[in-house]
């Protein structure tokens, strides 16, 4: 561990080095790219000289209480050493947590696709109250929510809602609601009083950059048409409703939020990109071997995550087994505790095999 400790020590030592360089200043993109990287890793160097600090004082007080021979002093001394021993057991758990391999997408903004599935008219609106919570949640962050293309159902809700939440650290939060959501109760449609169970499906991708992903403009086909409404009839006679395909993955992405064609290309653009991301990214998960996947879940969209059961006032998180009695403050937006609850399995997760590592 502590190989990788001086490690990050002396990368940061060089960024500070090359941050100083003239050629680097006068250069934006390796500047902010430095930048981040040593902002990064600010916490974990200042934690490990903390703790270098208090070793080499825990190594001056062992001399001191070995010579020390008058009964006072030598007590005042051996509290001064179990103390800094203390201290040292203290920042060296904390440096185990600060070398957890983080998410590069934890800070990114987050792009949701909710879906209704299984059960009709009551899985869509399903879909719109799975869409009212985290825009609720989002909202007692202070983030910012920007739907990009929305198909109401007739009887309520969605079949398809996208949208983008704008916040700092916004994907590391709802990252892990990808997958199937299942809701049990009595539909407002069913007379004889019946629970139904349906399911919405929900996908969670971080927004991806132009550096992040090469996307070559030769690989993307754009069509353009007519904008239209519920059942069909056209709303806007213009051009400006987009259909982007990437040739390469055949990754389709249609928009026709916006009046402007300009405006739909930029969301379709945004959206195309983080969607062939992730199909990358999927791709090479297949490859890992299914010992090394996380405790809170593959992350495949066909898994059952979670399931909100209204008689009860229940909801279950089916990764870790939890189960909670408040779903009417769930809905509402108050997602903290099964958010904090799957960060911590899944730095538990992280910390196990970083400890077979070392």
């Amino acid at each position: 561990m502590f190989d990788r400790l001086q490690a990050v020590e002396d990368r940061y030592e060089r960024l500070t080095e090359l941050l100083s360089d003239p050629d680097i200043v006068n250069d934006s993109k390796k500047l902010r790219e430095y930048s981040k990287e040593q902002s990064d890793i600010q916490e974990t160097v200042d934690a490990y000289r903390e703790y270098k600090s208090v070793k080499e004082q825990l190594a001056d007080t062992r001399e001191m209480l070995d010579s020390e021979k008058d009964p006072d002093m030598h007590e005042m001394v051996k509290e001064e050493f179990n103390l800094l021993k203390e201290q040292q057991e203290e920042l060296e758990e904390r440096l185990r947590i600060l070398l957890i391999p983080k998410d590069p997408n934890d800070n990114k903004n987050v792009i949701m696709e909710i879906r209704g599935a299984a059960g009709g008219d009551e899985a869509n609106i399903f879909a719109g109250d799975l869409f009212r919570m985290y825009s609720r949640y989002a909202e007692t962050q202070g983030w910012k929510i920007d739907v990009m293309e929305a198909t109401p159902n007739a009887m309520g809700g969605y079949k398809e809602v996208i949208f983008m939440i704008n916040g700092q650290g916004a994907y590391s939060k709802f990252k892990f609601e990808n997958g199937a959501h299942r809701v049990q109760r009595v539909p407002a449609t069913e007379s004889q009083g019946r629970i139904h169970t349906s399911t919405a499906t929900v996908a969670c991708l971080p927004e991806v950059e132009e550096v992040d992903v090469e996307i070559h403009e030769k690989d993307i086909r754009v069509d353009t048409f007519a904008s239209s409404g519920a059942g069909g009839q056209s709303v806007n006679t213009t051009m400006s409703a987009v259909r982007m395909t990437h040739l390469p993955t055949g990754v389709v992405v249609s928009m026709q939020d916006e009046r402007s064609q300009i405006k739909n290309r930029e969301k379709a653009m945004k959206i195309l990109r983080a969607r062939v991301a992730d199909m990358y990214l999927q791709e090479a998960q297949k490859e890992i071997d299914a010992t090394r996947k996380s405790a809170v879940g593959s992350g495949d969209r066909s898994e059952r995550i979670r399931t909100y059961n209204y008689p009860q006032n229940r909801v279950t998180d089916h990764r870790i087994g939890l189960t909670i009695q408040k779903l009417d403050q769930i809905v509402e937006g108050r997602l903290d505790e099964i958010i904090d609850a799957l960060i911590l399995e899944e730095q538990a997760s992280k910390l196990e095999r970083l400890n077979d590592d070392l």
